[in-house]
């Protein structure tokens, strides 16, 4: 039986290249963690965030005879288990009902609430948000996108992508700040 510990990398890398169901499911086990953690800001559950992460390896095993091992692989996996999410994200925007948007109004608060929440506390208010905010606070504030790329991948125009944005943002002031104000309570 193989240890994955003791196997490099590359040579798991390889050996899927050539197509071996062990390798790949070493590679699978050896990165899953890694890319559920992804796959979880972009997904409302586990349930939705596990379906993601197998159909991204799905993606991988196809494609991995085109993987460039100059690269690293967890960058590339990255962008396949981002674009996974962003994919099935889409399907799901497109039967939601989409309302014209025109503008937004930021909120300006207080950095000093979020200094009471671990990142749990805030990655389980993320999932307060909207799908359609989480996807944006996301792509853009988590993964990079600009404004410009995000409205070509969701099919939408650029000035909606910054108005979610600002919505999220506005919605995770509000929630931080209620969250705050009850761990206070407890606290106290």
């Amino acid at each position: 039986m193989l240890n994955p510990l003791d196997i490099a990398e590359d040579e798991i890398i390889d050996q899927c290249k050539n197509g071996s169901l062990k390798y790949q499911e070493i590679l699978y086990k050896h990165f899953y963690r890694y890319a559920m953690g992804i796959s979880m800001r972009y997904s409302l559950d586990s349930d939705d965030a596990l379906e993601v992460v197998n159909d991204a390896f799905i993606k991988v095993f196809n494609h991995i005879k085109g993987y460039n091992n100059d690269k690293p692989f967890k960058a590339w996996l990255r962008t396949i288990v981002v674009n996974t999410s962003i994919d099935r994200r889409r399907k799901e925007l497109k039967h939601q009902l989409h309302i014209d948007i025109d503008h937004a109004v930021q909120v300006q608060s207080s950095a000093k609430a979020i200094e009471n929440l671990h990142v749990q506390d805030i990655m389980k208010l993320m999932k307060e948000l909207p799908p359609i905010q989480l996807t944006i606070f996301n792509m853009y504030e988590m993964d990079g996108y600009s404004h410009d790329e995000i409205a070509s991948i969701l099919n939408m125009p650029a000035s909606s992508s910054r108005v979610y944005l600002s919505r999220a943002k506005e919605k995770l002031r509000s929630l931080i700040i209620s969250e705050t104000k009850n761990n206070v309570r407890t606290i106290g």
